[in-house]
């Protein structure tokens, strides 16, 4: 028995567009907030591959151990690794995986151990490929796989999946905003390694209401680059907590003028705007602090760590809000089960 797939293997990957597509011809599935990964097992050895072809055994152990654990003794299973905090998935804690001291990954295996939900099977326990199949058949021989060697909440879990867009809301009203948003699938299309062209995303896009404590300068130009965001903590402190660059060009003459009537310290009187990175120059890590007078609303899609995790895009300005009605609370995740969703 041989594993006809073996790493790297590019996994199928998602166009970003706005709204859910409607017909029979699509599956929906929820957004894991997590990282992809492709589990290959070929008898004694398994391998967990990134999306971005890099190996992610050595940092996520018991994965590597429940897939070892499966009676099956050759397949490729397409999922997302996630850990569970509470009720819901932290980022943070998946993220402090990352790390080149081995004692410490082993240490947070055990501290924080993750889960893999799986949502493909391409390779069977035969090791026999399935990427030409439709993603209707493999969906069924992934059930069946799932059904046969999956322990009952393992660490190895089947990710649901639809057919009918009313059931994808209803795991938005079920979980709300912890959920990253839907991917639809085309069941009709066989497994495209490298392709955007069968699979589609939707974020579950939140806004916040910030005050603008600051911005920076557009490298090279007098003209204002980003805007430098910030929220109340229950003491009074206004913390940085993110940016947005999504200024229109037209705008940003009149912008700056208006900002820079604006400026005095000490624009955060919490945690501030980082220094430079290896990336910036001494110009573009400058930033100029303002009074805390104008408010923005913005739309993000993930807020862990105290931050943004991602830039984020201007919405619209809210002069009707007051700087001290943005407060942390706005972006607090909310409590919902998201392991409810998992079979």
């Amino acid at each position: 028995m041989t594993l006809a797939l073996r790493p790297p293997f590019r996994p199928m990957e998602a166009l970003s567009v706005d709204d859910v597509p409607v017909g029979k011809e699509w599956q929906y599935e929820p957004k894991w907030d997590g990282f992809r990964c492709l589990v290959f097992r070929d008898g004694d050895r398994i391998e967990l591959q990134s999306k971005s072809g890099q190996p992610l055994r050595r940092y996520f152990p018991e994965i590597a151990q429940a897939a070892g654990k499966l009676k099956a003794k050759a397949f490729l299973l397409d999922g997302e690794i996630v850990v569970p905090q509470g009720r819901a998935f932290s980022f943070d804690a998946l993220l402090q995986r990352i790390h080149p001291a081995a004692s410490r990954v082993e240490r947070l295996s055990k501290e924080t151990p993750a889960l893999l939900i799986v949502f493909d099977l391409l390779a069977d326990e035969s090791g026999k490929p399935l990427t030409k199949l439709p993603l209707d058949e493999r969906r069924k021989r992934l059930e069946a796989f799932a059904r046969k060697y999956f322990f009952k909440n393992g660490s190895i879990r089947l990710s649901p999946a639809t057919t009918k867009l009313a059931d994808a809301n209803k795991w938005l009203k079920r979980v709300g905003a912890t959920l990253a948003g839907i991917i639809a699938k085309r069941r009709d299309f066989e497994y495209r390694s490298g392709d955007r062209s069968g699979m589609q995303k939707i974020k579950n896009y939140r806004s916040a209401d910030c005050v603008v404590g600051g911005f920076r300068y557009n490298q090279g130009k007098n003209v204002v680059g980003s805007l430098l965001l910030g929220l109340y903590d229950e003491d009074g402190l206004l913390h940085h907590v993110g940016f947005t660059s999504t200024i229109k060009a037209a705008e940003k003459k009149a912008l700056t003028e208006k900002l820079e009537k604006l400026i005095a310290p000490p624009g955060f009187t919490g945690n501030k705007p980082g220094g430079p990175s290896r990336w910036s120059t001494e110009r573009s890590a400058e930033w100029q602090p303002l009074k805390p007078k104008l408010v923005v609303e913005v739309s993000y899609d993930h807020f862990t760590g105290g931050r943004f995790r991602h830039g984020t895009t201007l919405m619209r300005w809210r002069p009707d809000k007051a700087a001290r009605q943005c407060t942390m609370d706005q972006v607090k995740q909310k409590k919902a089960d998201l392991t409810r969703l998992l079979k």
